[in-house]
């Protein structure tokens, strides 16, 4: 092996520079001007090619550290900004930019930059075909130039050049994001001077282009509303506002927040007061000085910027006070009003309707939740009403355990009739919460702890207001069955719409209620006005009944019953205390005396009867 070859080999085990290879190689040629040439060759190749392969490891291992980054990140903005810088420092460029697909409007909106200094080049909109971008959008694949300003392979337009020459913008490079085959958007990279990109910059740049799709895959399939929150997403997130506001309904969502919470984030990016109505124009929720709610009535809801929107479905103002409808899949759920601000800019509305779309969305997610529970408890009330008094079901028990119910307690069952539009929602809200309702036979079904039935009918008429006629029963064990019990609910409710009567129980009605409504029970009657006599008599094998009958055919003297007896009259006297002390002290006021002397009536007609 020569001299010269041997220097050179030496060189590159040396990890010598091109520059002194090619010094030394022109020094061994002048010596040795045949072998030097060939050496000086195949040198200088093998110093590329190292230097090429360590160019492309150093690439390599960037992108797998870009890679990385991106896949840590949460979601979509922060892998948007993560990939400009990256992609600027990664190319060597002075500028990295980002567009999005406007599907829409049919072009691509700036969404994320590095190293821009032009308001104007930040907000920018590419149409499809129009200039370098646009036409990456509309071909899908990658385009450079090294002077933009001067290549006539692209269609100018005023727009965008002056945005480019605002920005100093001389060479760019553009390369398609693609997600599982759909376009998305274009990555840039650009110089403020004259640059002819090399094919392995564009090749780099569409590498990141890649992972970028990816990553945007990635951290769409994280977001679980995603479809829901689109129009939130990078539609008009060149405008840092709705950008703002998109991360933050987002979060709000993907945490469970409520509507109180999306009226917090709303009044906070805006500075104003916000109001959430619902459909029935009663306040969901508020936020900051916003005026306050009537006991029955929102005065929000008569605004003429409610009525405009609901009329429009669009966000509307008028009389300083902006509004918005809530709807979701064609149906009124609401709106949503705000005040106490400027007047909003273009970029504002579309943060309030914005907003307006995430409290459908939530107030939806809670509609479908609520429904999805009433069935559930429809479904258990009817097993109840089917079931007829007897042993506890631990089955029932169970079920209704699992709905906060406590089913082995006393209830009081309660019929409501009427055409007020929820009325099942009203009645389950009876004994704070911890009610059961729902439609049964016509009708709207509701269990109730407690214990008093006229009671609970009293308060549930006055939840439920005008027009609605309440019957109650009970108490009653509600796993034990409920059928007896919701019978005489019925036969009470009945009894109270013929007499024009709102609310009531059994009790309430008396004798009354065997003349009114549907057919008599006259078992039911007996027992709730005699019972405890007639069950003390029948343990004791004592006969206050017929003490009482005696007491009433005396026309009420102790005496005069102690005659028709035979009996001391101190005997009468003990025996009507021990009356007191089994129907209360109230018995022989004339309201119960009436009461008890029908009962004593009927009981002897039907004992009469089977003689």
């Amino acid at each position: 092996m020569s001299r010269t070859a041997l220097e050179l080999l030496r060189l590159l085990a040396h990890d010598a520079p091109a520059e002194r290879i090619e010094e030394q190689a022109r020094a061994l040629a002048a010596a040795d001007p045949e072998s030097g040439a060939v050496a000086r060759e195949l040198a200088l190749r093998v110093r590329a090619g190292i230097d090429g392969h360590r160019r492309r490891e150093a690439e390599l291992s960037a992108l797998v550290d870009i890679a990385r980054d991106l896949a840590s990140l949460p979601e979509p903005g922060g892998v948007l900004d993560t990939i400009v810088r990256r992609a600027r420092r990664l190319v060597g460029a002075d500028v990295a930019y980002l567009t999005l697909a406007d599907a829409e409007r049919g072009d691509t909106f700036m969404r994320a930059t590095a190293g821009s200094v032009s308001a104007r080049f930040q907000a920018l909109r590419l149409p499809q075909g129009a200039g370098l971008g646009g036409l990456v959008a509309q071909t899908r694949r990658p385009y450079w130039t090294p002077e933009y300003p001067g290549d006539a392979r692209y269609e100018h337009t005023s727009e965008i050049d002056a945005a480019v020459g605002e920005e100093g913008l001389v060479a760019i490079c553009g390369t398609p994001l693609l997600v599982d085959g759909d376009f998305v958007g274009v990555l840039f990279a650009a110089n403020r001077t004259r640059r002819p990109f090399a094919r392995g910059e564009v090749a780099l740049l569409g590498s990141l282009a890649a992972l970028a799709a990816v990553s945007l895959v990635q951290a769409r399939r994280a977001a679980e509303t995603a479809d829901a929150l689109a129009a939130l997403s990078a539609a008009h997130a060149g405008i840092e506002q709705a950008a703002a506001a998109h991360d933050r309904f987002a979060g709000v969502v993907l945490s469970g927040g409520g509507v109180d919470d999306i009226a917090a984030a709303l009044g906070e990016l805006l500075g104003c007061w916000v109001a959430v109505l619902d459909v029935d124009d009663h306040r969901l929720a508020s936020y900051g000085q916003a005026p306050e709610p009537g006991p029955e009535h929102d005065p929000l809801a008569d605004t003429e910027a409610v009525r405009l929107s609901v009329a429009s479905g669009r966000l509307a103002e008028a009389d300083g006070m902006w509004a918005v409808a809530v709807n979701a899949a064609g149906q009124r759920l609401g709106a949503l009003v705000l005040g106490g601000c400027r007047d909003l800019d273009s970029g504002q509305g579309r943060t309030v309707e914005r907003a307006a779309m995430v409290t459908a969305l939530v107030l939806l997610f809670r509609m479908r939740a609520a429904e999805a529970d009433q069935r559930v408890r429809t479904d258990l009330l009817a097993d109840l009403l089917a079931r007829p008094a007897g042993q506890n079901d631990g089955g029932l028990v169970e079920r209704g355990r699992l709905l906060g119910l406590r089913l082995q307690t006393p209830h009081v069952v309660a019929v409501c009739r009427g055409a007020r539009r929820g009325l099942h929602l009203g009645a389950a809200a009876a004994g704070n919460g911890r009610g059961l309702a729902g439609d049964h036979q016509g009708a709207v079904v509701a269990v109730v702890p407690g214990r008093d039935a006229s009671a609970v009918a009293a308060e549930l008429a006055r939840r439920l207001g005008d027009g609605v006629t309440v019957g109650a029963a009970g108490p009653v064990v509600p796993a034990a069955g409920l059928r007896e019990a919701h019978a005489e609910a019925v036969r009470t409710t009945d009894a109270l719409a013929a007499m024009g009567m709102a609310a009531g129980s059994a009790r309430d009605l008396g004798f009354a209620g065997l003349v009114a409504g549907g057919p008599a029970d006259v078992d039911g009657y007996l027992q709730r006005v005699l019972g405890p006599v007639s069950e003390y008599d029948a343990r004791r094998g004592s006969d206050l009944l017929g003490t009482l009958v005696a007491y009433f055919a005396a026309g009420g003297s102790p005496s005069r019953a102690a005659g028709a007896l035979h009996v001391h009259v101190n005997t009468v006297a003990q025996r009507l205390e021990r009356v007191a002390s089994l129907l209360g002290d109230d018995w022989d006021h004339p309201d119960r005396a009436l009461e008890i002397q029908l009962a004593l009536r009927l009981q002897r007609l039907r004992s009469g009867t089977h003689t």
